[in-house]
């Protein structure tokens, strides 16, 4: 069995090597072609020679076709992997630094808030050029799975706009999934969950153990485990007020709604500083960062550290490897995935991206019905939809009073600033990123000539955020190896969270 599958972003650290050997794990897959691409030659570089070496010690003969040319790696490929991060880390700072200052205080910023809704405008505007490359040169009806966040934005702008199928795909669901398991006493196969909303805001509206239904123990489940209530602050009074239990941490899920993020001094009552995932302002920046700069420098020792096994048993828990498996073998497999709604959640809108359980085989990838979701559920994502609707639009057509309306309209940014703060803000955001934003040169211009003229609203200069902490130096890195090895490695960087800290 042999058929193409192309990276783009392939200098991801984290999800490159793992999503290829969770592929190469399948039996029917050690012949298949891979190619990977990133504009990034230097760490294109140094993932291909890590990952080939992977390849050759697992015996296989694959030789990966590395370029910088994505047409030539898209040339083609069946299936393609988009693992990118449009600005890398230097924009990512201006999501989370810009607005800081207005006194918008994100723990991640790459989903939803003034951050993800940035990051959007620039991921967007790569998507479309991706997805034209992919109609152009791919196999016909290529499929691409893409693990890129803000994931509904860039989903629903590659399936409305892109003219290519495109699958969004999360390890949310599964790691909510486990702390279920964990909350009940049980294992998490004697869990059966399904989980329904949009991603990252995705509710496990049915959890049953021997097929009795215990949604509605969760909430005394998760009160009784005290790390729990430390780290999982927010997520466990949304259940309080809303209900059900939501997918993502309890970082994420606080800059989502505009509850727990907009009062300074309150942030710290709702969040946890163990682990970077439970709250830690601009957390999610720190620990990319840290990722790189370790792999960067401690690359020698990984090559010379013992190679990723290709086996079932060191497969991981990423859908993509599984979907391929499916659509190619006929093995029936089950899993959440982000696909436009039509229908399949009905009191959320049919153009947006769901995510919900689906089933592929060879048949494809089938979403049955999930109907209504709980009302108060439904009305956290219509909320968040709203959101990403505006900023679609705004990506797609450079339309910055649109993109002013996103941020208006999103629950913290809303929460927090008024107007004229969320106007100038949105202006310092442009002009700071408008080497990623195409789309957005006249706005850029006019933005500019806004912010040189004056006059300003008063900004909080070198404002650090109310739980922010420092970025560790190579030293500090050196210091525990494994630990900043096993985060750099890691796709999920909240994989193994530690013991709360109080």
């Amino acid at each position: 069995m042999s058929f193409k599958v192309a990276f783009v972003g392939a200098g991801s650290i984290g999800f490159s090597r793992t999503l290829l050997r969770d592929l190469l794990a399948v039996p029917e897959f050690k012949n298949i072609e891979v190619a990977f691409t990133d504009i990034n030659q230097h760490n294109l570089d140094m993932v291909t020679q890590l990952v080939q070496r992977d390849i050759r010690e697992n015996g296989l003969s694959i030789e990966i076709q590395s370029t910088t040319d994505r047409r030539e790696a898209l040339k083609d490929a069946r299936y393609v992997f988009c693992v990118v991060r449009i600005g890398g880390l230097e924009a990512f700072q201006h999501d989370v630094d810009i607005p800081l200052k207005y006194g918008v205080d994100q723990c991640v910023g790459d989903t939803l808030c003034a951050g993800g809704i940035m990051y959007g405008q620039r991921g967007i505007a790569a998507m479309l050029e991706i997805c034209k490359d992919i109609r152009e040169v791919a196999e016909p009806n290529a499929l691409l799975l893409n693990y890129a966040n803000p994931m509904a934005m860039l989903t629903w702008a590659c399936n409305k706009y892109g003219g290519v199928r495109t699958i969004g795909l999360c390890h949310g669901v599964q790691g909510g999934h486990h702390q279920i398991a964990r909350a009940l006493g049980k294992k998490k196969e004697e869990v059966d969950i399904i989980c329904a909303g949009i991603n990252h805001q995705t509710w496990y509206v049915s959890v049953k153990t021997d097929g009795v239904d215990r949604t509605g123990d969760l909430l005394e489940a998760f009160e009784s485990v005290p790390d729990f209530m430390q780290t999982e602050k927010v997520r466990i009074d949304m259940m309080r007020r809303f209900g059900y239990y939501s997918t993502e941490s309890n970082g994420h899920l606080s800059e989502y709604v505009p509850w727990y993020r907009k009062r300074a001094d309150e942030i710290k009552d709702w969040i946890d500083m163990g682990v970077w995932i439970n709250g830690e302002t601009g957390g999610y920046l720190r620990v990319c960062t840290e990722g790189r700069n370790w792999f960067e420098t401690d690359f020698p020792n990984w090559m010379k550290a013992d190679p990723y096994v290709y086996s079932a048993e060191n497969r991981g828990e990423e859908h993509g490897s599984y979907i391929i498996e499916g659509l190619e073998t006929g093995r029936v497999y089950r899993g959440h995935f982000n696909v436009v709604n039509n229908g399949v959640i009905t009191n959320l809108p049919d153009d947006a991206i769901i995510e919900a359980p689906g089933y592929v085989d060879r048949n494809g990838i089938n979403m049955p019905v999930v109907g209504d979701l709980p009302l108060g559920c439904a009305a956290v994502c219509n909320v968040s939809i709203s959101v990403q609707r505006l900023a679609v639009e705004a990506a797609v057509h450079g339309d910055d009073k649109l993109l002013r309306q996103a941020m208006m309209m999103d629950p913290l940014v809303g929460a927090v600033c008024n107007p004229k703060e969320i106007w100038q803000m949105v202006d310092e955001m442009l002009v700071a990123q408008a080497k990623w934003l195409p789309q957005y040169t006249a706005s850029v211009e006019a933005a500019e000539k806004r912010l040189a003229a004056g006059p300003l609203v008063p900004t909080r200069e070198n404002y650090q955020g109310a739980a922010r902490l420092k970025t560790k130096t190579i030293e500090e890195l050196t210091a525990d190896r494994e630990a900043s090895t096993r985060n750099a490695r890691e796709a999920d960087k909240a994989k193994e969270r530690p013991a709360a800290a109080h």
